[in-house]
């Protein structure tokens, strides 16, 4: 049972998950820091202060997060840079590509073609993306098919 002294931050906490899970949900639709503010029934200061303090990072810094890390998914399975810029909430794919350029460390279209490469080798060569250590645990190094014998 919750102590009555808990109960408000129980409930603040939970109100700040109502509005993490607001962006989770609504990250690509025009939303901003009212909104999410006013999911929680914060006012806008006092939400940033409580998001950051339990989070890591402030409403706005977290929004972007969530949309690069599904623009990355959605550019994994094939999805046009063009098309994961609407569809992740961006309303310019500069403003897309340079974001995720900053973040992620390559530009979106580099991106797709490095996992594109990625999957290809692995498709080829499987052995050479699993651990050395886990093959030889599992004996797929030692008189396997997975590697090439000299004759």
């Amino acid at each position: 049972m919750i102590a009555a002294e808990q109960y408000p931050k129980v409930y603040l906490y939970r109100r700040i998950v109502q509005a993490k899970l607001f962006i989770d949900n609504n990250y690509a639709d025009k939303i901003n820091l009212n909104n999410i503010s006013d999911e929680a029934y914060f006012s806008k200061f006092h939400f940033i202060r409580l998001f950051k303090s339990i989070y890591g990072k402030s409403p706005h810094q977290y929004l972007k997060y969530v949309r690069i890390e599904k623009a990355k998914e959605l550019l994994k399975n094939k999805v046009s840079v063009s098309e994961v810029c609407f569809l992740v909430g961006f309303d310019s794919i500069s403003s897309f590509s340079g974001l995720f350029s900053k973040v992620v460390g390559e530009s979106p279209s580099l991106y797709l073609a490095n996992h594109q490469e990625t999957k290809k080798r692995i498709s080829q060569e499987p052995l050479a993306f699993v651990p050395g250590c886990y093959a030889y645990q599992h004996g797929w190094l030692e008189n396997s098919n997975f590697e090439e014998v000299d004759e």
